[in-house]
C-alpha cells in the first residue's frame, strides 16, 4: 500500500510540474509574456475575457486534481483530501475575482499586487500551507492516541 501512496504523490508532483512546464501550450494566457518581462511599462496585452477565464479555470482544475493526489497520498484520509480541496477552491474563489479586477483596471491597482494575485490564481501555492497544517494535525492526533 505504501507504494501506491508514493505513486500518488509522485504523480501529483509530476502533474503540477507538467502543468507549469506546458503552460505556454495548454492554456490561453496572454499575460505570461507580460509578467515574464518583469517590466511594468510594457504594453498591456490584448486578450479575450472568455478564453482567459476558461484557461484559468482549466488550469485550476488540473492543479486541484494533482494537489488532491498529493494530499491523499500523504495522509490517506478522504475527509482531509476533501477539506484540502475545499480550501484550495475557497482561495481560488477569492483570488480569481480580485485578479480579474486587476486586469480590468489594467494593473493600475499595482503591478506587484496584480503579479501576486495572479500567482495565487495560476499556481497551487495553498498546498504549501495545507500539507504542513495536515501534518501537524496528524501529529496531534497521534499524540492524543498515546
Amino acid at each position: 500500500m505504501k507504494i501506491l501512496n508514493w505513486l500518488l504523490i509522485i504523480a501529483g508532483i509530476c502533474g503540477l510540474i507538467g502543468v507549469r512546464a506546458l503552460e505556454d501550450t495548454l492554456f490561453y494566457d496572454p499575460f505570461l509574456g507580460y509578467f515574464h518581462e518583469a517590466n511594468k511599462h510594457i504594453e498591456f496585452p490584448a486578450f479575450e475575457w472568455g478564453k482567459l477565464i476558461g484557461g484559468h479555470l482549466f488550469r485550476f482544475v488540473l492543479n486541484l486534481l494533482f494537489s488532491c493526489l498529493i494530499i491523499h497520498g500523504l495522509f490517506k484520509n478522504k475527509q482531509w483530501t476533501l477539506q484540502g480541496a475545499v480550501m484550495i477552491i475557497v482561495v481560488f474563489a477569492i483570488t480569481l475575482p480580485i485578479y480579474l479586477y486587476c486586469i480590468h483596471d489594467k494593473f493600475e491597482i499595482g503591478y506587484l499586487f496584480s503579479f501576486y494575485m495572479r500567482r495565487f490564481v495560476i499556481q497551487p501555492l495553498i498546498i504549501l500551507l495545507i500539507v504542513p497544517m495536515f501534518y501537524y494535525r496528524k501529529q496531534m492526533m497521534d499524540k492524543e492516541e498515546r
